[in-house]
């Protein structure tokens, strides 16, 4: 593919997953590193790409034409919700917001900003929302009588451990998912239960606090959080920095998506469909999704497929480096 134009892409924040960005591309060949763009001090962070300049945010109007795809690697929080649709009028973008309630507003706000701007944003990209998010689709067309179980974890979601990092008092934090056995056994058997979400998981939450915080607020605001917290069983530990450092360093995580339905007359038979992932790097992980969707934005605003998509829009060939031949000959 040496002879194909290669993707440019920008990095937006350069934190777990601007760096798995930065690695992705290059197990990529048909892209490369323009910039990196931070809201801290350029000169504080040291990138692994050479002669790749990293800048302030509000230097990006500086590289409008010389960007193909900005990957915007910030938290769901409080970072994308602004600055996708801020960026999206002046870049085509990917991103990973992953607040499911509040897609379909994100979508609208995200969808004018570029198209107005004649550019093309593939929002809400990694693997939920993402890849299990076209599994549960793939699953309900194939068996529609049937009932979608999805299960998270064990592992690190950085989602809800960046929204416990924006609390007052908090210095640093991890939050485990954690499926709750009873359930997925129940499921996999194909009983169908009817599960609440508190009955399919509980979240624990490994916390460092700035010296002198209220701990017991800073509990309750965890356990209380809207669309993040407040519907599990959640656990919150204090831990010394030390401890943190050393036992929760890593960002594993995982999960299966199951349809479970019947086909035949009177539904005599039993079908379970599951998608699983087991992920030693979450934000490695996404970091790749955000590129292969990266190839597929640019591909559409070359076709002047302006606004907002999300996963459900973008057939596998816009994701793929090869052509539609060479993947019938390969895959198919």
């Amino acid at each position: 593919m040496s002879d194909i134009k290669k993707i440019k892409i920008g990095i937006a924040g350069y934190g777990n997953l601007g760096k798995g960005v930065e690695s992705g591309i290059k197990q990529n060949s048909d892209m490369e590193l323009v910039a990196v763009f931070t809201r801290r001090d350029p000169g504080s962070i040291k990138i692994k790409t050479k002669n790749v300049p990293v800048c302030k945010y509000k230097d990006m109007e500086r590289f409008i034409g010389k960007i193909d795809v900005m990957a915007l690697c910030g938290g769901s929080a409080t970072d994308l919700a602004e600055q996708t649709p801020e960026i999206a009028r002046m870049f085509n973008t990917v991103d990973s917001f992953d607040n499911h309630v509040k897609i379909p507003e994100f979508y609208s706000l995200v969808n004018e900003a570029a198209f107005s701007s004649k550019h093309t944003s593939i929002i809400s990209v990694g693997w939920d929302p993402g890849m299990f998010s076209i599994a549960r689709v793939h699953s309900n067309c194939i068996l529609p009588d049937g009932k979608d179980y999805t299960f998270w974890g064990p592992g690190v979601s950085q989602g809800h451990s960046d929204a416990i990092r924006r609390i007052k008092g908090v210095k640093n934090a991890k939050q485990y998912t954690i499926p709750l056995e009873s359930a997925v056994y129940k499921v996999r058997k194909g009983d169908n239960p009817d599960l609440t979400t508190r009955q399919k998981h509980t979240r624990l939450c490994y916390v460092v606090a700035e010296e002198g915080a209220d701990l017991i607020r800073i509990e309750k605001d965890i356990k209380t959080m809207p669309n993040y917290f407040d519907k599990y069983d959640t656990t919150v530990i204090f831990v010394s920095e030390e401890n943190f450092t050393r036992d929760h360093s890593e960002m594993p995580h995982g999960g299966f998506v199951i349809r479970s339905g019947t086909t035949g007359e009177n539904g005599k038979h039993k079908q379970i469909i599951e998608y699983s992932l087991k992920l030693d790097s979450n934000p490695e992980f996404t970091s790749n999704t955000l590129l292969a969707y990266a190839r597929a934005a640019y591909r559409l605003a070359e076709d002047s497929e302006y606004g907002a998509r999300t996963v459900f829009d973008i057939p596998p060939v816009l994701l793929s480096p090869f052509t539609g031949a060479e993947l019938r000959e390969k895959y198919l």
